[in-house]
């Protein structure tokens, strides 16, 4: 059985593609459909932040080819796991739930790790090691949430 997971953070230019190209790398795409998406409609069209790209870049990830998307209610019913970067993405996303079976679905990414922050920071306006933190955190959730998901 094929498991869907999409990653969303507000923009889908930092956090969620970089997420994405982690899963993607940890599951080798086998069993798993992973995308990326963001609450907001900012980038639609565009290629992830460059700094995300280099990030993603270093630890042998390409994440160049993405495009930024914006979340739908089609996305709530079509995946079976929503794993949000922060409040306000899961608040946005909770918001286009249409029952208790698709809120369900939609989690923190940090809630399945051991990361000593509740959220994943938007590096978008800070400097570059920014980027090398978010990956961080994002590599140590994705690798923890599949631990937890596949048992």
């Amino acid at each position: 059985m094929t498991t869907k997971v999409l990653m969303v953070c507000l923009g889908n230019i930092c956090r969620s593609p970089i997420a994405e190209g982690i899963m993607r790398k940890l599951t080798n795409d086998q069993d798993f459909i992973i995308d990326s998406a963001g609450t907001a409609n900012y980038h639609i069209g565009t290629a992830p932040d460059y700094r995300s790209i280099a990030i993603a870049a270093l630890h042998d990830i390409d994440i160049s080819g993405q495009k930024a998307r914006q979340l739908t209610p089609a996305d709530i019913d079509a995946f079976d796991h929503i794993l949000v970067m922060d409040e306000e993405n899961l608040s946005n996303a909770i918001a286009m739930c249409s029952s208790e079976k698709h809120r369900d679905k939609i989690s923190l990414i940090t809630a399945a790790s051991e990361v000593d922050t509740p959220y994943i920071p938007d590096p978008y306006y800070g400097e570059d090691d920014g980027f090398a933190r978010v990956y961080e955190l994002l590599h140590d959730c994705c690798k923890n949430w599949l631990k937890k998901y596949t048992k």
